[in-house]
C-alpha cells in the first residue's frame, strides 16, 4: 500500500489513535510523532476542540520552528484549521454554526437523550459543549475517566439509537456518532472527509500522496469516511498499535524512499 504513491502527508485521529481518549499522547508516541515531522507533514484530525489538541498534543511535543511548521491541527473533524505562525498555532478557519443551529442541536440532543434513558446525572462536567463549529453530547461528560466511558456503551448501540433519533429531527444538518460515549453534530456534509478534502486544498498536497491512521474505519466508524474518500488508511485498536506502525513500518518507510 505505501509504494502506490509518494507519502507527503500523514493524517492521525487523536483519541484512542494517538492517544487514550482524552489523555496526554503517551511519552512513546510523542517521541516518535517527533521524530516523524523530522520527515514529512503531519496533521491530526478529530472531533475535540483545540483545547483537547493543545493539552493532549502540542504540550507533549517539543517542537522545533521547522517541525511546528509541518503539523497541521484540524480540530472539530475540518471545521477549523490551525497552523504555526512562528510564535504559536492561530487559526486559518473556523466554520462556526449559525445560533439557530446551535440551539436546535443542544435541544434535540438534550431531549432524545432524556426520552431515551440516556441522560446521566452522575457525570464528569458538562454532557452537552459547544465548540463552536460542532455540538457534543458526551453522555458521561468531557472528563470522564477512560475506563467508565469503555463501560457504559461498549457495542456503540446506545448512543447508535441517540444519534439515529437526533438525526431525524435535524435533517439539514450532520449528526455522527464521535467517540466512545459522544454524539457530534456539525453542519450537514460535514465529516472527516470533509476536513481531508479541506486539507489538501490548504496544503496543496494531493490526497493520493496522504496516509490516515485511525482507529473507526469500521463501516458506521467516524473515520470511515476518509476510506470511503479513497485515502490511503491504516487501521488500528489503539494507540500502541500505531507505536507499532510509525517504529516498524512508516518511519522506516520513509528513511528508505529517502535514501
Amino acid at each position: 500500500m505505501l509504494t502506490d504513491a509518494p507519502i507527503d502527508l500523514v493524517a492521525f485521529d487523536l483519541d484512542d489513535t494517538l492517544a487514550p481518549s482524552k489523555s496526554p499522547l503517551p511519552p512513546q508516541v510523542a517521541q516518535l510523532l517527533t521524530a516523524l515531522l523530522e520527515r514529512t507533514q503531519v496533521c491530526v484530525i478529530s472531533g475535540g476542540q483545540y483545547q483537547q489538541f493543545r493539552d493532549q498534543v502540542l504540550e507533549r511535543l517539543d517542537l522545533d520552528d521547522d517541525a511546528a511548521r509541518r503539523l497541521h491541527l484540524m480540530p472539530t473533524c475540518g471545521t477549523q484549521y490551525f497552523t504555526w505562525d512562528g510564535e504559536t498555532f492561530t487559526t486559518v478557519y473556523a466554520r462556526t454554526l449559525t445560533a439557530d443551529e446551535r440551539d436546535r442541536a443542544m435541544r434535540a440532543l438534550e431531549e432524545q437523550a432524556k426520552a431515551l434513558g440516556l441522560w446521566e446525572t452522575e457525570t464528569w462536567g458538562p454532557v452537552l459543549e459547544d465548540r463552536g463549529s460542532q455540538i457534543t453530547f458526551s453522555a458521561l461528560g468531557q472528563a470522564a475517566p477512560v475506563d467508565a466511558k469503555a463501560a457504559w456503551d461498549p457495542t456503540g448501540e446506545r448512543k447508535g439509537r441517540l444519534r439515529d433519533a437526533v438525526a431525524a429531527l435535524l435533517p439539514d444538518l450532520e449528526v455522527r456518532s464521535g467517540g466512545s460515549t459522544s454524539v457530534d453534530i456539525t453542519r450537514r456534509g460535514v465529516d472527516k472527509a470533509y476536513g481531508m478534502k479541506a486539507l489538501e486544498e490548504q496544503t496543496g498536497v494531493p490526497l493520493a500522496n496522504m496516509v490516515f491512521v485511525g482507529d473507526r474505519l469500521d463501516e458506521g466508524g467516524n473515520d470511515r469516511p476518509v476510506l470511503d474518500l479513497g485515502v490511503r488508511c491504516h487501521a488500528v485498536g489503539g494507540w500502541e498499535d500505531t507505536a507499532d506502525y510509525l517504529a516498524e513500518t512508516l518511519i522506516p518507510y520513509l528513511d528508505s524512499a529517502r535514501s
